[in-house]
């Protein structure tokens, strides 16, 4: 079942939210195939099982500005503002819905954090790799740079003029 559900699919619905890489309920309901109020009051029912570092109820400014990033509105007429679940609150999920397809997508979903953070990591070495390489071309630049500076400084010197000494050489 967890070939069902596309690794690209649940990547794109991870969002980062206050530093940290989040689902939002309304995806996660769709993924486990129910209704969002079905899966909110599930982890009403539990809230101890979800802390703050678990989930946490997004504020009206993050509302906004994620609702901006839609150009249409899949939003509906909410009373209340979605609920972020970090990758430690998913994987509590699994406890709070107890159906197979929870299971499955729950297995799916720790895959994509998986690939996410890999990706993340080999980004970072990239990166780092990248501004040694940068930190040695400039160092190269500046060694090229003073080769220049003195070549160019040989070239301006003046050149010493001999006199001309009467009775030497031809006139």
């Amino acid at each position: 079942m967890t070939d069902l559900i596309p690794v690209e699919l649940i990547e794109g619905k991870i969002y980062l939210i206050r530093k940290q890489k989040v689902m939002l309920d309304q995806d996660l309901a769709k993924l486990y195939g129910v209704e969002t109020k079905v899966l909110v009051q599930a982890v009403k029912r539990n809230i101890d099982r979800f802390p703050d570092d678990f989930m946490f109820q997004l504020n009206s400014q993050e509302f906004v500005n994620l609702r901006l990033q839609f150009v249409t509105s899949s939003w509906g007429g909410r009373r209340y503002h979605p609920f972020a679940f970090t990758e430690q609150g998913v994987a509590m999920l699994s406890s709070v819905l107890k159906s197979k397809r929870a299971i499955h997508v729950n297995i799916a979903i720790m895959r994509a954090f998986v690939k996410l953070r890999d990706m993340l990591s080999t980004h970072k070495e990239l990166a780092n790799k990248l501004i040694i390489l940068e930190n040695r071309i400039t160092n190269q630049d500046k060694a090229i740079y003073t080769i220049f500076e003195a070549i160019n400084h040989l070239k301006s010197e003046p050149k010493i003029k001999h006199k001309k000494i009467a009775g030497f050489g031809k006139d």
